[in-house]
């Protein structure tokens, strides 16, 4: 389990921006629909910067839970500056529930996978990329994919 979460770090360390802004997320966001639609899959896609919300568009097939599951991420995510993938295999490496370990509600924050910071080298986390609809790891792999193809057009 060590060698996957130092490889889930290893994914926050590569994946970083250079910039980001609304045009920033319009095209990424844009991309991680055109892959859900070739790929026919039923997801909900959300980007913000901080708490602005700056992207959001739900496929056919989703509902108000993908919201609200994106919202118990995000909150993650903010609170401890690491994936929602990360801190879940990390509780699940301590045989811990988020409530044992931080003394916060599950209702309020989700260790699911799912939720990416968006950092900016030498900055730091400025927001987040959230995937919601699929199994926790897909949902990551999403997310994760979209971005790594992201920055290698950028280059």
């Amino acid at each position: 389990m060590e060698d996957f979460l130092k490889e889930l770090l290893d994914e926050e360390e590569e994946l970083q921006f250079a910039g980001f802004n609304e045009i920033t997320a319009w095209e990424l966001g844009r991309q991680m629909v055109e892959y859900a639609m070739s790929e026919k899959i039923s997801i909900t896609i959300d980007i913000r910067r901080g708490e602005h919300q700056i992207f959001h568009y739900s496929m056919p097939g989703t509902s108000l839970d993908n919201d609200e599951w994106i919202k118990r991420k995000v909150r993650l995510v903010n609170r401890f500056g690491h994936s929602s993938f990360y801190m879940g295999m990390l509780l699940r490496s301590k045989s811990k529930r988020i409530e044992e370990s931080y003394l916060i509600p599950e209702s309020e924050y989700a260790a699911h996978g799912g939720c990416f910071p968006i950092l900016i080298k030498g900055t730091g986390m400025i927001g987040t990329i959230t995937v919601s609809g699929l199994p926790q790891e897909e949902d990551h792999r999403i997310v994760v994919q979209s971005i790594r193809e992201f920055l290698a057009k950028e280059k």
